[in-house]
């Protein structure tokens, strides 16, 4: 049994170690990307293990399991790569060789590749000493988006690659209509995820102290930008929870909603128990989980995790809003059966943001 992590908030983040309004408003419908059937109508998730740590290969043949990557991105030329880059410290982000296998993928099938990401938090940013800033200062946020972009190896790789590092926390901000939203009725994003034709989410498979789990939809709260919602995303996440939002699962309907989302790959290499996103233990799982419907992707991987999908709040609110599939029979699995990947993982200790609220993220920079 493993035992509880008791670590202050500059540990916790250190070893995890006003831009423009558009003044229109676009509208966007809620269901995205190119999801992928098998012939039954069923979404299809691949499931494929790391074999003699070629993570490259990996990710190609659970691509290939949907399809392949022209089948996938079919229409789509422009895609955005998504991961998970909460906190400059690789124990709890999405490993640079996965997003790497992803992108050449992509551009070998003639597609224009980006990187975009707005990070939560970085030591002697906003975070300072044992206190947590919430803060809306480009020049803040910007500096700590290259640092860990540059600590986390993802400079060197996007030039190797040559294919352009998106800060989302600042820039061209514009606003979306959402008239069904749940923490609000518009979001705003950067103008990039408007243009392009696919955002693809890329997480790192962790438990969550807030929303229970973090895979594909959770990785898109990352697309907020902070200088319209704070470094960790204080003053959404502030609203929501005055609107009722369980596990920030609000905010993170809202923004699978709000954008182009389809191809998920989440990085299960490596994974986070417990405590998560930062605290907690890691996990060798030695996998690579892809599907073209996020909800599905997710399903697929909150089960391998040994979790009822009821218990997690943001895959209850999306079959709540008519997102399907509704449960795992509207799934095939192509690849390794879950039974025989699953694990229980350790629970996180579950706190609601107006909980967590009181002892960081408070004072403003």
């Amino acid at each position: 049994k493993m035992k509880k992590s008791n670590i202050s908030r500059r540990k916790f983040i250190k070893t995890a170690s006003v831009a423009a309004v558009g003044s229109s408003f676009i509208g966007m419908n809620s269901v995205y990307g190119k999801e992928i059937y098998a012939g039954d109508g069923k979404e299809i998730v691949s499931i494929v293990r790391v074999k003699d740590g070629n993570i490259s290969k990996a990710v190609e043949e659970a691509i290939d399991l949907l399809g392949g990557i022209k089948s996938v991105t079919k229409g789509q030329n422009s895609i955005l790569l998504k991961p998970n880059l909460v906190a400059p410290d690789i124990r709890c982000t999405t490993k640079p060789e996965v997003v790497q296998a992803v992108a050449r993928l992509m551009q070998n099938a003639g597609k224009e590749v980006m990187i975009g990401e707005a990070s939560a938090a970085a030591e002697s940013f906003n975070v300072i000493g044992n206190e947590t800033f919430r803060t809306r200062k480009r020049e803040i946020l910007d500096r700590m988006q290259q640092h860990v972009f540059d600590t986390l190896g993802y400079t060197v790789m996007a030039k190797a690659l040559k294919i352009p590092l998106i800060n989302l926390h600042s820039g061209n901000i514009i606003e979306v209509s959402l008239p069904e939203g749940y923490a609000a009725k518009s979001v705003k994003i950067h103008k990039v995820l408007a243009d392009v034709d696919l955002v693809c989410s890329i997480p790192m498979m962790k438990t969550h102290s807030m929303a229970t789990v973090t895979l594909a939809m959770k990785n898109l709260i990352g697309l907020y930008p902070g200088t319209e919602y704070y470094s960790v995303r204080s003053w959404l996440h502030d609203r929501a929870a005055e609107r009722g939002s369980t596990g920030v699962a609000f905010e993170v309907i809202d923004m699978n909603r709000a954008v182009k989302t389809g191809l998920s790959v989440i990085d299960a290499t490596t994974a986070m128990e417990g405590n998560g996103p930062f605290g907690g233990q890691l996990v060798d799982m030695g996998l690579i989980i892809a599907g073209t419907s996020p909800l599905a992707t997710d399903m697929v991987g909150t089960a391998i995790m040994g979790f009822e999908l009821n218990s997690i709040p943001a895959i209850n609110l999306a079959h709540k809003s008519g997102m399907r599939p509704l449960d795992m029979d509207e799934i095939e699995i192509r690849g390794i059966p879950i039974e025989r990947v699953a694990r229980k993982f350790v629970k996180p200790i579950v706190s609601k943001w107006t909980d967590i609220n009181k002892f960081w993220g408070i004072k403003e920079l």
